[in-house]
C-alpha cells in the first residue's frame, strides 16, 4: 500500500510491550504523568508568553487568550485519552496517525511535532537565561552580556541580523544539564520532575495571594484594547492570534502522551492524567495572567522574564516574591526543558523502530534504558537553537504543529469509530462526533490566525521532511517490508 500503510491496533498494542525489541520500562504512574503534564505546561505559557502576548496583542485579555486555547485542549484531550488508553505506545500522535491514515500522514505529524518540540526547548531554555541572569544581577553577580545573549536577532524586515554578542551560555548549559538528566533515566528524572513541579505551582499561587491586595483595577481597563488597525493588534484579533500563540504553551499536554509506552496501568492513568493537568494549568494561567496585568502596565511586559518585570513595576515593594519567583523560575522552567527535550525523544523512539529514521534512535541504552541516541542528538540540537537565536525568532515557529497534529487526533477518532467500531475501548471520548469536529474547527482556526510567516516557515520545514521520508524513510519503512 505503499505510504499509505496503516499499521494495526494489535502490532501498537505488541510494540508497547517491546515487540521484538526491549521495551521501556512502565514506571510513571499518574502523579508522576500528571506532574510531567503540569510542569511542561506551566511553563512558558506564565513565564513568558503571559507579558509577551499581553504586550503585543491582547492587553489584559492575555486572560481570554489561555482560555480559548484550552477549550480547544479540551477538545483534543478527550480524543487523546481514547487513543492513549486503546494504543499506550510511545510516539502520541505520530503513532495515532500511522494506525488511522497511513505513514505519509503519520511522518507530516511526527515531523511537525518534531519541530515544536525541538524549538519549544530551546525557547524555555532562553527565558530561563533571562530569569537567571536578571536575579543573579540583582544579588550583584553580573553575567558578561556577550554570554547571555542570542547573537542573532531579526530586524524590522525579519532579517536576520548579528547582535554581537557570542553565545547565550546559561541557556546551552541547562540544556545539555537536563540531556544528561534523561540519559540516566525517565524514573529519575521524574521524581526530579514531582518535586520541582509541586513547589513551582505552591509558589505561583502564592504569586497570586500576594498580588491581590495590590491589584489596580484601572489597569484592567479597558480590558480587550481597541485594535490598532492591523489583524492580530489588539482587539478580538489579537485575543484570536494571542490565544494561538499560547497554545504553544500547551504542548506538554501531548507530552504526556508520549510517555503512554513507559506508564504504569495506561488504560486508567493516561486520561486521568491528560485531564488533571488541562485543570491544574488553565486555572493557574487565569490566576496568574490576571494578578500580573492587575500590578503593572501591560505595554511594559514584552520581555523574556515578564512575571520578574511585573513584580518592580508593582507600587508596593514586593522584593521578597521577586527574589521567590527567580528562585521558581530557576528551578520551575528545568521541568519544561525536560518533558518537551523527552517528547522528542520518544518521537525519534517510534520512528527509529517504525525504520523511517535510522535505527539507532529506537535502541535504548543497557544500562540505563533509555533511548540514548535519540537524547544526545535532541539535546544537542536544542543546546545549539538556544545558544544562537533569540526568544522572538524562535517563538514564531512553534504553535502550528501542535494545531496541526491535534486536529488530525480529532479527525482520527471519528475515522476509527467508523472503521474499527468493536476494537476495545477503555475510555470512550463522548459525544462523538460532536466532540471531535469541534476539535478539528477550534485547531484551523487559531491555526488560520497565525502569521503568514509562520505558515511559511512551516512549509520550509515540511519541505526538508518530504525530502527525508521519500529519501530515507520510504526506502527502509519496516512496515513495508513485512508487507
Amino acid at each position: 500500500m505503499g505510504a499509505w500503510s496503516r499499521k494495526s491496533i494489535e502490532k501498537l498494542r505488541a510494540e508497547a510491550h517491546g515487540g521484538d525489541r526491549p521495551a521501556l520500562q512502565r514506571t510513571l504512574g499518574i502523579l508522576n504523568l500528571t506532574a510531567f503534564g503540569v510542569g511542561n505546561t506551566v511553563g512558558a505559557g506564565i513565564f513568558v508568553y503571559a507579558g509577551t502576548v499581553s504586550a503585543a496583542h491582547a492587553g489584559p485579555a492575555v486572560t481570554l487568550c489561555f482560555i480559548l486555547a484550552s477549550i480547544v485542549c479540551f477538545f483534543a484531550g478527550l480524543c487523546y485519552a481514547e487513543y492513549a488508553s486503546m494504543v499506550p505506545v510511545a510516539g502520541s500522535a505520530y503513532s495515532y496517525a500511522y494506525a488511522t491514515f497511513g505513514e505519509l500522514v503519520a511522518w507530516i505529524i511526527g515531523w511537525c511535532i518534531m519541530f515544536e518540540y525541538l524549538f519549544s526547548a530551546s525557547l524555555v531554555a532562553i527565558s530561563w537565561s533571562g530569569y537567571v541572569t536578571s536575579s543573579l544581577g540583582d544579588l550583584g553577580i553580573h553575567i558578561p552580556a556577550v554570554l547571555a545573549n542570542a547573537p542573532l536577532r531579526a530586524d524590522a524586515a525579519s532579517h536576520i541580523a548579528l547582535t554581537g554578542a557570542w553565545i547565550n551560555l546559561p541557556a546551552v548549559l541547562v540544556t545539555l544539564a537536563c540531556t544528561a538528566l534523561l540519559i540516566v533515566g525517565t524514573r529519575k528524572s521524574a521524581i526530579v520532575n514531582s518535586v520541582i513541579v509541586i513547589a513551582k505551582v505552591l509558589a505561583l499561587l502564592v504569586l497570586v495571594a500576594a498580588c491581590l491586595p495590590h491589584i489596580d483595577s484601572r489597569l484592567w481597563h479597558p480590558f480587550i484594547p481597541p485594535n490598532s488597525g492591523k489583524f492580530g493588534e489588539f482587539g478580538w484579533s489579537g485575543v484570536l492570534q494571542g490565544a494561538g500563540i499560547v497554545f504553544f504553551a500547551y504542548i506538554g499536554f501531548d507530552g504526556v502522551s508520549t510517555l503512554a509506552e513507559e506508564a504504569k496501568n495506561p488504560q486508567r492513568t493516561m486520561p486521568w492524567s491528560l485531564g488533571l493537568s488541562l485543570a491544574i494549568c488553565t486555572a493557574l494561567y487565569i490566576a496568574v495572567c490576571l494578578a500580573v496585568t492587575g500590578i503593572a502596565d501591560y505595554h511594559l511586559l514584552n520581555v523574556p522574564d515578564p512575571l520578574y518585570k511585573a513584580l518592580s513595576l508593582a507600587r508596593a515593594n514586593l522584593s521578597w516574591l521577586k527574589a521567590l519567583i527567580a528562585v521558581v523560575a530557576g528551578f520551575g522552567l528545568i521541568p519544561v526543558i525536560l518533558l518537551s527535550l523527552l517528547g522528542q525523544v520518544r518521537i525519534f523512539f517510534a520512528m527509529g523502530r517504525d525504520g523511517l529514521l535510522p535505527a539507532a534512535f529506537s535502541r535504548c541504552s543497557q544500562r540505563f534504558h533509555t533511548p540514548h541516541v535519540g537524547t544526545i542528538v535532541t539535546g544537542i540540537a536544542s543546546a545549539f537553537f538556544a545558544g544562537l537565536f533569540p526568544l522572538d525568532i524562535l517563538g514564531e515557529l512553534i504553535s502550528i504543529g501542535t494545531l496541526m497534529a491535534f486536529a488530525i487526533v480529532c479527525f482520527g477518532i471519528i475515522v476509527l469509530r467508523r472503521r474499527m467500531p468493536d476494537t476495545e475501548r477503555p475510555f470512550r471520548t463522548p459525544w462523538v462526533p460532536v466532540v471531535p469536529i469541534l476539535g478539528v474547527i477550534s485547531c484551523l482556526v487559531l491555526m488560520v490566525s497565525l502569521p503568514g510567516s509562520t505558515w511559511l516557515r512551516l512549509a520550509v520545514w515540511l519541505a526538508i521532511g518530504f525530502a527525508i521520508y521519500f529519501g530515507y524513510g520510504q526506502k527502509h519503512s519496516r512496515l513495508r517490508d513485512a508487507d
